[in-house]
Order: structure tokens, then sequence, then C-alpha cells
């Protein structure tokens, strides 16, 4: 009873910071509004009044894009690190987001039919999360060595990196100016109509994680124990690692690579609940997630006036530090 109060009063704050800063993301930017035109633009929106146009078409989706995006990141992280028993483990670090970037970079840097148009990308980011991801896992199986895992990671992120590089020489002015653009992260890119599909995709991979929970709390105890409670290991691999490209290729397609947040949000929650009931954890890490990325977006619409500062460069400014600790601490 009172783990659970003192859970309630560690969820409760993040739940109003979310609430609170989704309306005050409503409301940031060059034309003043207020809470009736927040309220008409999702209830009874009118293109002819402009307050209500922006909110609709600009804020609204950005700031629905960023909670969705941190949550998703985060919810992929844990999943990565619960699979690897490894707190340093993540979509980022490993290489499933360098086999969505890899994918969309060869969409948007060939122009090649099919491959560029928003469905294409979307389908090529899913595919190269998937595909790096089995990649990662079957290599995992002879990399008994965590540090080893880290270090093929990186090294995936590095050749990855080698080929988008040679694309880019090779490619258009136009192209490479989108792919630029794109490399940096952004949630600008997100339309209202597109918000449906999004929502869609992360429903199925929340609902699909909520399923393997129990079997995730098992694993924690290692593979053996979780094959004699009945539990298939390499479907329960599978489905991780289809959940985490689900939630990786999805992002990364809409607003680029964005670092740091599924490797440094699971740890928080980690470190603030002190628990292993990825029931709970799951909650955890989408509120904080989310609540993360929107403050990140916030604050850098606040920055706007004096600087642009792209959302993959601040939440890599803010999660390289704590991540940094977290190997300190580790080493130690």
């Amino acid at each position: 009873m009172n783990s659970n109060r003192s859970n309630t009063i560690l969820l409760l704050p993040v739940g109003i910071g979310i609430v609170l800063l989704a309306l005050l993301g409503l409301h940031i930017g060059d034309i003043p509004t207020n809470g009736l035109d927040v309220y008409n633009a999702i209830f009874t929106y009118s293109d002819s009044n402009l307050s209500e146009l922006i909110i609709r078409e600009i804020r609204l989706p950005r700031v629905c894009i960023a909670l969705i995006a941190g949550a998703a990141l985060s919810i992929a992280g844990m999943l990565m690190q619960t699979l690897f028993q490894n707190p340093l483990a993540g979509p980022y670090v490993l290489g499933i987001n360098s086999g969505a970037s890899l994918m969309v970079a060869i969409g948007i840097l060939s122009g090649a039919g099919f491959l560029s148009t928003e469905l294409g990308l979307i389908g090529a980011a899913l595919i190269g999360a998937f595909v790096f991801g089995l990649f990662i896992l079957f290599t995992a199986s002879f990399l008994r060595s965590q540090i080893g895992l880290l270090l093929f990671g990186v090294m995936l992120g590095s050749f990855v990196s080698a080929i988008i590089t040679i694309l880019e020489l090779s490619s258009e002015a136009e192209s490479l100016k989108a792919f630029a653009l794109w490399s940096m992260g952004s949630l600008n890119g997100v339309t209202i109509e597109q918000l449906p599909v999004i929502f869609l995709v992360f429903i199925l991979g929340g609902v699909a994680s909520l399923f393997i929970v129990n079997p995730l709390n098992l694993l924690v105890l290692g593979e053996e124990e979780c094959r004699l409670m009945g539990y298939n290991v390499k479907r329960l691999r599978l489905m991780i690692v289809f959940i985490t490209a689900l939630f990786t290729g999805l992002i990364t397609a809409f607003c680029g690579p964005i670092a740091f947040i599924g490797l440094a949000i699971p740890n928080l929650t980690r470190m603030l609940f002190k628990t292993q009931d990825h029931k709970l954890l799951l909650i955890a890490n989408l509120l904080f997630g989310a609540l993360f990325l929107l403050s990140c977006d916030i604050l850098i619409q606040l920055l706007s006036a004096w600087i642009l500062i792209p959302i993959n460069a601040l939440t890599s400014l803010i999660g390289a530090p704590f991540v940094i600790y977290i190997l300190i601490r580790k080493i130690r």
C-alpha cells in the first residue's frame, strides 16, 4: 500500500506537468492565442480563424508528436535494456536507429520511386529498424560481454554513417538539403492528417508491450526462469525486437533520429522507482519520456528568438551527461 502511494506521488506530478506543458505548447508562438481559441481549434475548428488555424495545423501536431515520440522511444529503450540485461542498451546506441536512418537515407537521397514517398519512407524505416534489431539480437548470442555488444552497436552506427556519407556525395542538392534537415531531428514535419496513423501505430506497440509485461519481469531473473514458467524465450525476443522496431522506425521516419531518450529515461525511472515491475516501468517511461521531450521542445521554442536548436542536439546535450553519470556509476 505504501509502495503504491509513493509511486502515485511520483507519477501524479508528472501527469499534471504533461497537461500544463501541453497547454503551454498550444499557446507558445508569435501570434497570441487564448483558451477559447484552443478549445475551438480542437472541437469546433474554422479555417477562416487564423488563431484556430495555427493551433490546429502547427501547434497541436507538434505537441502530440512530442508526447508520442518521447513515450515511444523511452518504452523502446526499456525493452532493449531488459532484453540485453544492460543499462546502457538502447535503440540509438545499439544501432536499431541506424537501420531506420539508413533506409530513410536511401529513400530521400536516391529519390527512388515509392521509397521517396511518405508511405515508402515509413515502411523503409520500419523494415530497417526491424532488420537491424534482428541482426543485433543474432550478434548478441555470440558477444557475451556487455561492453562488446555496446562497441558493436557503436561500430555498426559508424558503418552506417559511412554508407550515408557516400550516398550524400552522390545525391542531388535538393535531396541533400532535405536529408540534412531530417537528420537534425524535428517535430515540425508532422501534420494533423498524419496524427491518426501515428497514434494508431503507437497504441499497437503500447498494447503489445502490455501483453509481455509478465515474461519481461521473469526475463530479469534469467532466460531459464522464463522458460520454466512456460514462456517461449525466442518468441519473446522477437516480440521485443518487433515492438522496438515499430516505435523506433515510426519516430525516426517522422521526426528524424532523436538520441539519448531511449537510454536515459529508462535508467531514470529505474533509479526513481527502484523496481523491476515492468507494468509500473511501462507507465513511468511513457509519462517521463513524454514529459521530457515535450519540455525539450518548449525550451527550443522559447529560445528560438535567439538561437535555433535541433531537437536531436538538445536531447543529446541533456542526455549525454546523464549517461556519463551512469557509466561512472557502473564502473564503480
